[in-house]
């Protein structure tokens, strides 16, 4: 497979590239860190001390859909490729992203998916992230300089993106297997949503696939092997439609990713997840084994 179209680099393809001076409008990296307030992390402060070298900073919060009430929903086209084209990307660069989390992999799947949602096909995830990267002794910099403007192109994939009434619709007809990302206990019920003004549990028909299952102890991506047993174990068939969700439409794209990468691209997100679903579903369309515990 062309290296422009593999859904993962490794560390070591990175580095070649930057050294070999391949950054520019054909390469362009981007640190897509992202953090839920909790965590007390500001991304974009961190990138200022460290980034990988020759990356610039792609914000999913600031490239959203400011009108929407839920957080960071999808741009416009026009805005996407605006912001893109700031960033010096153009319809011919490969694009590579990564991200600083802790797991090896968190927010760096939700651009890859967007770009590709975008139109764009030729991205590629830093297997292992920031994390890997830094334990495999590869640089890391404070230096930015601006890369220079370049067109980009946007056409939106809307098939991909699922909305609450999709959702409501298919817990009447069943047709389409819904996988949720988020970690177990929230799933369940058992373990707090990470914003305040949410209850955790999950909808009718949903099957549990915490995104972290698709990550090895070190944070790289499992083999496909592994993730082919992993959408079996959990009863999905990935001949058929599948759509994933989460807490508000990050990690559901570590999904979209493992499929992709066992030859099934167009698994769909269902951008609102659980945010938007907990606020706007009546009580019987949440399933959690922590009702009753409601403060």
């Amino acid at each position: 497979m062309a290296a422009q179209t593999r859904a993962l680099v490794s560390g070591q393809w990175l580095i070649d590239a930057i050294r070999n001076n391949l950054v520019g409008p054909k390469l362009r990296i981007l640190d897509t860190s992202w953090y839920l307030p909790k965590t007390k992390r500001v991304p974009k402060d961190e990138f200022v001390q460290k980034h990988i070298p020759g990356s610039s900073f792609f914000d999913i919060d600031e490239c959203s859909d400011k009108n929407s009430a839920f957080d960071h929903m999808l741009p416009t086209s026009s805005y996407f490729a605006q912001y893109v084209g700031d960033l010096g990307i153009g319809n011919d660069t490969h694009v590579v992203v990564y991200d600083t989390s802790s797991f090896g992999s968190y927010s760096a799947p939700r651009v890859w998916w967007m770009f590709r949602l975008f139109g764009h096909s030729s991205v590629s995830v830093l297997d292992g992230g920031l994390k890997n990267w830094l334990a495999e002794e590869f640089p890391v910099t404070s230096e930015y300089s601006k890369p220079e403007r370049r067109d980009f192109r946007a056409t939106l994939n809307q098939s991909w993106v699922k909305s609450y009434e999709d959702i409501l619709e298919n817990i009447r007809t069943k047709q389409v297997q819904v996988a949720d990302a988020r970690s177990a206990g929230r799933f369940r019920g058992t373990e707090p949503e990470p914003r305040d003004d949410v209850l955790p549990g999950h909808f009718p028909g949903a099957v549990s696939m915490p995104f972290t299952s698709f990550l090895d102890a070190s944070g790289k991506q499992h083999g496909t092997e592994t993730l082919a047993k992993l959408f079996s174990e959990a009863g999905v068939d990935l001949e058929q439609p599948l759509w994933a969700s989460c807490g508000s439409g990050v990690t559901a794209c570590h999904v979209v990713l493992a499929a992709h990468r066992l030859g099934h691209p167009g698994v769909c997100v269902y951008d609102g997840s659980w945010g938007e679903w907990f606020k706007r579903a009546s009580p019987e369309h949440i399933i959690s084994e922590g009702e009753g515990k409601k403060v």
